[in-house]
């Protein structure tokens, strides 16, 4: 589109999350003017660290906001994937892009208010639970609980696995479960037990439980992740101590001391899941992007990354076509297949077929029992 075009668009992104803040920023270089409507009274991300890759981070060199990610995050040289007692299995450095060659390890909440903190003072609306949206021939009408509407040229739909948005306009994609609850909490190093002694991911891989730990030295703790089987679909379960440390029973004793001594009060537990493709992110002038257009599971760490590298891929194809309905198809043709991949291998690339490889001639360990909405 043309400078100028650009510069009188005006972009309602609905979510403040990853993907709503990156797509902000990006958006708003090319000039338009954004909003972005936030639901919640407050942004507050709780959970644990995440790996952002070196293409996610060239993104940031991009728009120049390296340094404010960079300074609150550390550099990773390569992954490692261990059975559960720590007898290696692979050892991989983290895949090049371009200029930047390192993924950064960064806590969640660090990212999303360093995120914020790079967008215009009055760019992020807070308390704004968008109701409805209504398209019209040259923009879309979002209303909001609190009684507010906004009009706007186009509507990013930034809302989440639960999107408004896609259940508006695209048709609802209920979530599924996986069979799976994760179970997170930041500690020191120092409780570590010894383990954390660089800036390196590594996963212990079990049958029917993975131990994630992820240094975050720059803040002096460790992420530490346990995701297991489990029939219970409720979307934020109880969990106790002794349940934790079931899931670990024949793991490295330094991870068992490890849950041991969690304070289980600051543990996030949650159910796992995630949604079936989505055949079409876009009309003319609404569009989907990250966990509402495509939210997968956690287990190959791309879900920030994929919610990341939408915002870009909007901006690049807002740029690039004549009109904003050319535009969006651009986008969804860009970025679809990749992410259709991505949650296709992160359902399955952890599966007992997976293990199977990994550990070659042992029976598999009986899985949880299926809940309701567990694909099979």
């Amino acid at each position: 589109m043309h400078p100028s075009d650009l510069q009188n668009l005006k972009i309602a992104v609905v979510g403040a999350g990853y993907g709503g803040a990156a797509a902000a920023k990006a958006l708003s270089l090319l000039g338009a003017h954004v909003d972005v409507y936030e639901q919640a009274n407050r942004i507050r991300e709780v959970g644990a660290g995440i790996g952002l890759r070196p293409a996610t981070m060239n993104r940031f060199r991009e728009w120049g906001i390296f340094d404010a990610i960079a300074e609150v995050s550390s550099p990773s040289d390569y992954f490692e994937i261990l059975t559960p007692t720590g007898e290696p299995i692979m050892k991989e450095e983290w895949p090049a892009a371009g200029e930047q060659t390192h993924t950064h390890l960064i806590h969640r909440g660090d990212f999303i208010e360093a995120l914020l903190g790079v967008l215009p003072e009055g760019m992020v609306h807070l308390g704004h639970k968008l109701e409805a949206v209504e398209e019209k021939d040259d923009g879309a009408v979002l209303t909001f609980a609190n009684g507010n509407s906004v009009e706007a040229d186009l509507v990013v739909g930034a809302d989440g696995i639960k999107s408004v948005v896609r259940s508006e306009l695209f048709g609802d994609k209920v979530p599924v479960f996986s069979g799976e609850h994760a179970y997170r909490a930041v500690i020191s190093a120092d409780d570590a037990h010894g383990m954390v002694v660089d800036d390196n991911f590594r996963m212990y891989i079990g049958r029917g439980t993975k131990v994630y730990l992820l240094p975050l030295r720059h803040r002096g703790q460790v992420s530490f992740d346990i995701t297991a089987r489990c029939a219970d679909s409720t979307w934020n379960p109880q969990v106790t101590k002794d349940d934790l440390l079931a899931t670990v029973q024949g793991f490295d004793e330094r991870l068992v001391s490890i849950t041991r001594g969690l304070d289980i009060d600051t543990v996030n537990a949650r159910a796992v899941y995630d949604i079936d493709p989505v055949g079409t992110w876009h009309s003319d002038r609404v569009v989907l992007m990250g966990d509402a257009a495509h939210s997968m599971l956690h287990h190959q760490g791309q879900g920030a990354n994929s919610a990341i590298e939408d915002g870009g891929a909007l901006a690049d194809a807002l740029r690039q076509a004549e009109t904003v309905a050319q535009a969006l198809a651009l986008f969804q043709a860009t970025r679809k297949p990749v992410t259709d991949k991505l949650q296709e291998v992160s359902r399955h690339g952890w599966d007992d077929d997976g293990i199977d490889e990994v550990f070659p001639g042992q029976k598999s360990a009986p899985a949880a029992p299926a809940a309701p909405g567990v694909r099979e």
